[in-house]
């Protein structure tokens, strides 16, 4: 990845299915070592039974494919709502790959929660009141976990003088609002924040950290109607698959792309 010949090792975050398992392989391809976290929340109410499966799932597949494409790996679930997780993380990591130089934000806790009086999106998927329950649960791994996990590579970059790093968050936009899942939208705005403040926080130590904004991608969960929708949309024209959303993210991480930083990689 960088020129020196140091090994690099990344953390990244929901990695046992969709983008984050795609991540995981695209670095290994790459020649990054990966500590494959994740966390099994159970099945997720009127969603696609291929998505849920790939929720129910743990990471021997990825652990495998990391290594079929020629580099280390290591999994561990992990709640991301808890605050000590970031630090067990990084310990893991450290204990059995080495200092951790990557970290990719790719977990969400997401929940499908509305103001409006309405029990059903445009889709017919159920959802629910934002209560403080919806508002914890999508806050604490999409918000409070990214900064907890920032500020630990932080801290543990800065201590062992650490001179090349990458930090990739994910969004899918919510600056504006997010009707019909507000407080994903919300959360992710958070993020992006913290990211972008790291940006410039972590520029002298060698840092870069961006957010990638993928297209609707087909994790499990997109169905004929959620392709008709962004056929007919003008802003939406492409439904990705996991792995063209990895590449990306594994190009962001490299020292091609050593210049870009502060940045949200919208793709399309």
């Amino acid at each position: 990845m960088s020129e020196t010949t140091v090994p690099h090792v990344a953390v990244v975050t929901g990695a046992n299915a969709g983008i984050g398992a795609a991540t995981a392989v695209a670095l290994a391809r790459r020649g990054v070592s990966v500590l494959v976290a994740f966390f099994r929340p159970g099945d997720a109410e009127g969603q696609e039974e291929a998505y849920n499966r790939a929720r129910r799932g743990d990471a021997t597949d990825v652990v495998a494919a990391v290594e079929a494409a020629g580099a280390r790996a290591y999994a561990v679930e992990a709640d991301l709502t808890d605050p000590a997780a970031p630090a067990r993380l990084f310990d893991l990591a450290e204990q059995h790959l080495g200092p951790v130089d990557v970290l990719v934000n790719n977990a969400s806790g997401w929940v499908q929660d509305t103001f409006a009086p309405a029990s059903t999106d445009r889709f017919g998927r159920p959802m629910t009141q934002v209560t403080e329950a919806t508002f914890r649960q999508q806050f604490g791994v999409d918000a409070m976990a990214p900064a907890l996990l920032i500020a630990e590579f932080a801290r543990r970059h800065v201590a062992r003088g650490g001179t090349w790093g990458r930090i990739v968050g994910l969004t899918s936009g919510g600056q504006h609002g997010f009707p019909e899942e507000v407080s994903y939208g919300a959360a992710k705005a958070a993020q992006e924040n913290y990211t972008m403040s790291a940006s410039v926080e972590l520029a002298a130590y060698g840092v870069t950290a961006n957010i990638v904004y993928p297209p609707v991608t087909d994790t499990g969960w997109v169905t004929d109607e959620v392709r008709a929708a962004v056929e007919a949309s003008r802003e939406l024209s492409h439904v990705a698959t996991p792995e063209e959303v990895g590449d990306v993210i594994a190009w962001v991480v490299s020292d091609e792309a050593r210049l870009l930083t502060g940045s949200v990689v919208r793709l399309r």
